[in-house]
């Protein structure tokens, strides 16, 4: 099934089912999160299928992101990704990359839809994208087994990690890791797909689905979910090792090789115009999770601290 979040005609936020191009709507009121926390969002789309409280054109409403997670946990999955970014693509990396993915926790109140604007980090000239895909934790756990990882992924979707790249190279010698270079906005959406959806495409350590992304029309990734190097089974097991994961928790992927801006501008690739601005359209697609078109907007104002900055 592939389930959406979206505002109906009727005015409120509900759930639904999209096939094709009809949305099959549950009753106002519940939320994927609600749904997940009790065990019946399978059930309870597959009730929508069979006896909708609405129907709506899905090009007629307006699809927000899946659900609010309760945390974001972001990988880096894709190690040719970190290779790329020094600016040399055969770069040896730290071999720790091999032992363990390693990944930051980002901002769960900073999630927006599929077609909201995307508002520039204030401060920053450097703007960028992410492209890459994420797991929603369906079901808790605590210590979880590689091999029994996968049990507790609800579905998958798209994850857009927008990126000020200055702010994140003048906070990266400080050693705390990314903070306000990727605080400002992390896209989710349009659909949670589930497991079963994916199953037939499985390959290697992921899936055999593209990944693109445009700015403006003009191509700048052509990548494949199944050049990944960590399993998501792996990951939730590292994400997990010692804690617990719980319900609606979200474990990103990682940027697909060359996913992003920064990647062409280190390797002095000509897809590298420009950093991102105000009134830049940015599409980003993975087969059979969907396809997100955002519009970059102006940053909000700086309100200087008391050192100036």
């Amino acid at each position: 099934m592939r389930i959406v979040t979206y505002l109906s005609p009727a005015g409120t936020d509900r759930v639904g089912v999209v096939e094709g191009d009809t949305v099959f709507g549950l009753a106002p009121g519940a939320t994927v999160l609600d749904l997940l926390d009790r065990d019946e969002l399978t059930a309870a789309g597959r009730a929508a299928l069979a006896s909708p409280h609405e129907t709506c054109r899905l090009d007629e409403v307006t699809v927000s992101a899946p659900l609010q997670p309760r945390s974001v946990r972001d990988c880096s999955a894709f190690l040719q990704h970190l290779r790329n970014c020094t600016g040399d693509p055969n770069a040896e990396l730290d071999p720790r990359h091999s032992q363990f993915p390693v990944f930051y926790f980002s901002n769960p109140a900073a999630v927006i839809g599929p077609h909201a604007e995307v508002p520039v980090a204030p401060g920053s000239t450097m703007f960028d994208f992410e492209l890459e895909v994420c797991a929603l934790i369906g079901r808790p756990g605590h210590n979880i087994a590689p091999e029994d990882a996968e049990a507790h992924i609800a579905g998958y979707s798209v994850l857009v990690d927008w990126s000020a790249r200055d702010l994140q190279l003048r906070e990266r010698p400080l050693g705390l890791g990314p903070t306000k270079g990727k605080d400002t906005a992390t896209t989710i959406g349009p659909a949670l797909v589930t497991p079963d959806v994916l199953e037939p495409f499985r390959s290697k350590k992921g899936f055999a689905l593209a990944m693109t992304a445009e700015v403006n029309g003009e191509p700048v990734t052509d990548g494949s979910w199944d050049a990944i190097d960590w399993t998501f089974a792996d990951l939730i097991a590292y994400t997990s090792r010692g804690t617990t994961l719980r319900t609606g928790d979200v474990i990103g992927s990682g940027t697909v090789p060359r996913g992003c801006l920064y990647e062409h501008h280190k390797l002095g690739s000509a897809r590298f115009r420009k950093w991102l601005a105000p009134g830049d359209q940015v599409r980003l697609a993975v087969d059979q999770l969907g396809e997100i078109t955002q519009t970059l907007r102006a940053a909000d104002p700086i309100h200087p601290l008391g050192s100036g900055y």
